[in-house]
């Protein structure tokens, strides 16, 4: 038994010894280690490739997230607001968009793209509203009575401008009269506003004769129309200081700016 152990022993010693495949490096560069040492080497300069890889591919999507609805049809649905929305809402959902998704251009032109779109079709739709009230009211002129017909082409609507510097006009008039109410009366305040009236009638009819006429008849027709709606109005409306002559008058005032503004 001791001559079998000590045979086997001698065996055993006599065998080379087998280590176990070392694997293949993960990278491997000239000049790189062999070995553990190599192999750590390998495996760190490999994940730095893949984190500057993966940095530079995502870099854009993190930094601007892509517009999810970029592609949709719909402008309202593509900004996310009703089609009844205010041109506010609308312009504040475009600002909030344009600043979430800042960087990324083709996001960006989708939702300019869908803000142009939304503002030129509530302009057309503005426009279209707009002839077709001018057309309807000139469809019912031209079907009215020869005498209507003859009324409406009396009258002519200025520019904005003109209406308002009008109106400061006789409204400060009527407010100069309310001023010196107690102390005397509309008087002379009633014959300026009837030249008022006159100058700017000869403004536009070019006939002196013809607009101190038809001034004239401007004021009789505006103290009649005072003269029959002040004693209708409730008692409780009128400032006790103000008397019959001076509601006369500011009716007189209102007339004559109607007048001299819209008459041809």
């Amino acid at each position: 038994m001791q001559a079998a152990a000590a045979f086997n022993r001698a065996a055993f010693a006599a065998r080379p010894l087998r280590w176990p495949p070392r694997p293949p490096s993960i990278l491997h560069i000239g000049g790189a280690e062999d070995g553990a040492a190599g192999r750590v080497g390998g495996v760190t300069l490999t994940r730095r490739l893949r984190c500057s890889m993966s940095l530079s591919v995502g870099a854009g999507s993190e930094n601007a997230p892509v517009f999810p609805r970029h592609n949709s049809w719909d402008p309202y649905k593509l900004l996310g607001v009703d089609h009844d929305a205010s041109e506010e809402e609308i312009r504040s959902a475009r600002n909030f968009l344009l600043q979430q998704y800042a960087g990324y251009e083709e996001s960006e032109e989708a939702i300019e793209s869908a803000y142009d779109k939304i503002i030129m079709e509530s302009y057309t739709h503005r426009k279209k509203s707009k002839i077709n009230l001018k057309s309807k009211i000139k469809k019912q002129v031209e079907e009215s009575p020869s005498w209507v017909k003859s009324l409406f082409g009396c009258f002519e609507v200025p520019s904005m401008e003109i209406i308002l510097k009008r109106f400061a006009l006789f409204g400060f008039i009527a407010g100069w009269s309310i001023a010196t109410s107690a102390e005397t009366g509309p008087t002379f305040q009633l014959a300026l506003s009837l030249v008022s009236c006159i100058y700017f009638l000869n403004d536009r009819m070019k006939n002196l004769v013809r607009a101190s006429t038809t001034g004239f008849g401007v004021f009789v027709s505006g103290w009649v129309v005072g003269s029959l709606l002040v004693p209708v109005i409730p008692a409780f409306v009128i400032p006790p200081t103000w008397s019959l002559e001076l509601l006369t008058s500011l009716t007189t005032y209102v007339v004559l700016f109607l007048g001299s503004t819209f008459l041809k």
